[in-house]
């Protein structure tokens, strides 16, 4: 059962996650717009755990506000209940259907995003056959000595009940799969209904346990909404447990007000959906009693979880890395865009602040560069172990080649880091120990090279952003136009060593490793066109011979090494 809950909620999210969440982040306005898109996204993701984890990271990074979050939340938890009985209805004579179906969608479409739908389908059919299961194997139970022993002990404490059944619901993740389970029991005889009751209210308190323990990490706005879902079940669980014998009497009693009323409807004799329209109106009134009081249980919860001075501008911490994305992955993929397009401006900042230190002899600039390249290293760490919990989802063609862009793209920009800090930082200090000054020409050439490295840069976000076919080809077009210029920079270099140009002679190693560097830079800039530019088919490809081996620096198969600087084996027609 848990894994076909588990199955529905992927197949769902990665069919239809991206437009969820953008439904999820506009519908905050209106505190009734909220809770019925709360429950449109409920009833397709199967989870009100994984609603509550998207509002919470929504809210974590300033996109939504606590008190809209919290009406979104109180719909999802209704929607859990739609679920629950349309699910008690019998029908297994669907999950064969279900299953065949599922398969064949999802193995015919399995070139677009529908082939998700299949893998849902194939979970409904999962859960279907669980509860067939459920009732099968639950038959000997009724007549065990032991559970009538365990049962009758929990009748008398109807708290600790409400516990156990909180906690089993918090180990298994879902509150939906608990409250079948326990529905289940209670239509075989194997729990007697008022116990069932206790059961169902734990598993409600249980369901809000999850949210809370799993965004323990995140930041205080972020793990508000989670904790005000607590609050709020907390509170509605302890109104209720005095009220449970009253509740069970006009549920189960013949002639009782809610009797009747399931009995108009064709639902009154059956045990197992009385227990899931308990579940179902207790959710609603939940959702009634609290809707007009989100804005005090969000007050209450900020006065619980303070927002920390500075929290929100943590300069080494990833800001766009959603953990709740992670089962969508278009929207994963979009968060890793992001957080890399944030790495990229620390490097144009690094670089822009390069040319600064080889103009000034401030020592604090170079230092202020290597603490940006350790938040570069950072935000890169994030990324990488981001992208790992990425891994072990199933990507299609085209969402495999994003992800190979994106870590391509932010290993590079890593690289363009440790050649600033390790490399170009070290020759900024060494030329301020030594009063170095670069000649004036010397100077203009560096400056230059790195005006049009730093339109590379942009070019290169612009590139990685859009996939524009013309930006790539022009960046490649820069990288030959780098090349020339380095050589040319070079000349004129040697020429003023031979004037004997004092400035020129004392930078001299200086100058030309700078030259280099820069290029070394532009290089890894330039990767990032490669692939829409093969993919385009238009690059050309150059096949290097074999040679014997002979002499030191050769390979196993005769091939010289390959330059470290990423230089592409391709050229433009």
């Amino acid at each position: 059962m848990l894994w076909g809950v588990s199955m529905v909620n992927t197949g769902f999210n990665r069919a239809f996650g991206a437009e969820l969440r953008r439904l999820l982040a506009r519908s905050t306005s209106n505190r009734f717009k909220g809770m019925v898109s709360g429950m449109a996204a409920t009833l397709v993701l199967q989870s009100s755990t994984a609603a509550v984890l998207i509002l919470s990271s929504f809210a974590g990074r300033g996109l939504i506000q606590v008190p809209g979050g919290i009406a979104v939340v109180l719909g999802a938890d209704v929607g859990t209940t739609l679920v629950a009985q349309i699910l008690t209805f019998d029908l297994s004579l669907l999950a064969p259907i279900l299953l065949a179906a599922g398969y064949v969608t999802n193995k015919a479409l399995s070139g677009g995003q529908y082939k998700h739908v299949g893998r849902a389908m194939i979970g409904i059919a999962l859960i279907l056959l669980a509860l067939k299961m459920v009732v099968t194997v639950s038959e000997p139970l009724r007549s065990s000595h032991t559970l009538a022993a365990l049962v009758e002990s929990l009748a008398s404490e109807p708290l600790l009940a409400v516990m156990l059944s909180a906690l089993l619901t918090w180990v298994a993740h879902s509150s939906l799969a608990m409250v079948l389970l326990f529905s289940s029991f209670v239509g075989m005889g194997t729990i007697p209904p008022q116990m069932g009751l206790m059961m169902i209210l734990g598993a409600n308190l249980g369901g809000a346990i999850a949210p809370v323990m799993m965004t323990l990490g995140e930041n205080s706005v972020a793990r508000r909404i989670p904790l005000a879902n607590l609050t709020m079940r907390g509170i509605f669980v302890l109104v209720t447990m005095p009220f449970l014998p009253l509740i069970g009497e006009a549920l189960f009693v013949e002639g009782g007000v809610i009797h009747g009323a399931l009995m108009k409807i064709g639902m009154g004799d059956d045990r197992a959906r009385q227990m899931v329209s308990f579940h179902m109106m207790f959710n609603i009134a939940l959702a009634f009693s609290f809707i007009f009081l989100t804005k005090p249980i969000a007050a209450l919860v900020a006065k619980i979880l303070p927002e920390k001075q500075g929290e929100e501008e943590e300069k080494g911490k990833a800001r766009y890395l959603d953990n709740s994305a992670l089962a969508t992955p278009p929207a994963a993929l979009s968060c890793a865009m992001r957080e890399t397009l944030r790495m990229s401006d620390y490097i144009q900042r690094m670089l822009r602040d390069t040319l600064d230190s080889f103009k000034t002899h401030n020592l604090q600039r170079v230092q202020d560069v290597r603490e940006q390249d350790n938040i570069v290293d950072g935000l890169y760490e994030d990324i990488k172990r981001y992208m790992a919990q990425m891994s072990g989802q199933y990507l299609d063609k085209k969402e495999s080649q994003r992800y190979l862009e994106i870590l391509t793209f932010a290993t590079n920009l890593e690289h363009i880091g440790d050649i600033i800090d390790k490399s170009l930082m070290e020759m900024a200090a060494k030329k301020i120990r030594n009063q170095y000054t670069f000649s004036e020409e010397g100077f203009q050439e560096i400056a230059a090279m790195h005006a049009v490295i730093m339109e590379n840069l942009r070019a290169a976000q612009n590139v990685f952003m859009s996939g524009d076919m013309d930006m790539a080809y022009k960046l490649v077009e820069e990288k030959a136009a780098i090349r020339k210029s380095e050589i040319r920079a070079s000349e004129s270099h040697i020429e003023r060593l031979r004037k004997g140009v004092a400035e020129t002679v004392a930078t001299s190693s200086l100058h030309l490793d700078i030259l280099r560097d820069l290029r070394r830079i532009n290089s890894y800039l330039t990767a990032v066109a490669y692939p829409i530019l093969e993919k385009a088919g238009v690059l050309h490809k150059t096949h290097l011979k074999k040679k014997p081996l002979r002499g030191k620096g050769k390979t196993a198969s005769g091939i010289l090494p390959a330059d470290p600087v990423p230089e592409q084996g391709t050229d433009l027609p």
